[in-house]
């Protein structure tokens, strides 16, 4: 079997607090998320969590009103302690893709990664450009739709249509266990160009 990575994406305690409705959101979907990635570490896949830091410098961030969320060395921007494993490794990231500006392509190829399942939050945000990005890279990209959460559900549904169009195998987070369960590859997506 190819070599596989879970992906996280910013679920760190400032971007989950940002309001009442994303929390309800996180709120829902955390507990099927540990008992995810406790499964696929169990199975040796390796888990990368994506760590967004803000910089007061970048014109382009989102301030929540008056304060700058998940600022470098602040509490509010570490990976949520429910999701984090010592095992686990994780890449800051000053945008919303994952291989933008860091070095996540290099430890990916270091650890022989060839597919990677991507979770977390906002799907049509960083999961969406992640994966994009990954597929540019070569990678083989999974997208389970209930490993995925935005702050509203249309989000994730338009997310999901879209990824499952272009770049990424849309997969269950039961049916890829039951895959490394079973010892299979996991097959790459065919793109058909119309």
């Amino acid at each position: 079997m190819q070599n596989v990575a879970v992906l996280t994406n910013d679920l760190q305690y400032d971007l989950v607090r940002k309001h009442e409705a994303r929390e309800r959101a996180v709120h829902e979907f955390l507990p099927r998320m540990v008992q995810f990635l406790r499964s696929v570490r169990s199975y040796g896949v390796h888990v990368f969590h994506l760590q967004l830091i803000c910089d007061p410098a970048d014109p382009n961030v989102e301030w929540f009103g008056e304060c700058l969320p998940a600022r470098k060395g602040t509490p509010g921007a570490d990976i949520l302690a429910d999701v984090l494993d010592p095992k686990d490794i994780v890449v800051p990231k000053p945008r919303d893709s994952g291989f933008f500006e860091t070095d996540l392509d290099d430890q990916l190829r270091r650890h022989g990664v060839g597919t990677l399942i991507l979770t977390g939050m906002q799907a049509q945000i960083c999961v969406q450009t992640t994966a994009a990005d990954a597929f540019f890279r070569g990678y083989n990209v999974i997208v389970p739709p209930d490993g995925v959460v935005s702050t509203r559900q249309e989000d994730v549904e338009r997310a999901i249509a879209w990824l499952g169009s272009y770049c990424a195998t849309i997969q269950p987070m039961k049916d890829i266990i039951d895959q490394l369960n079973r010892g299979e590859s996991f097959t790459r997506k065919v793109i058909k160009v119309a």
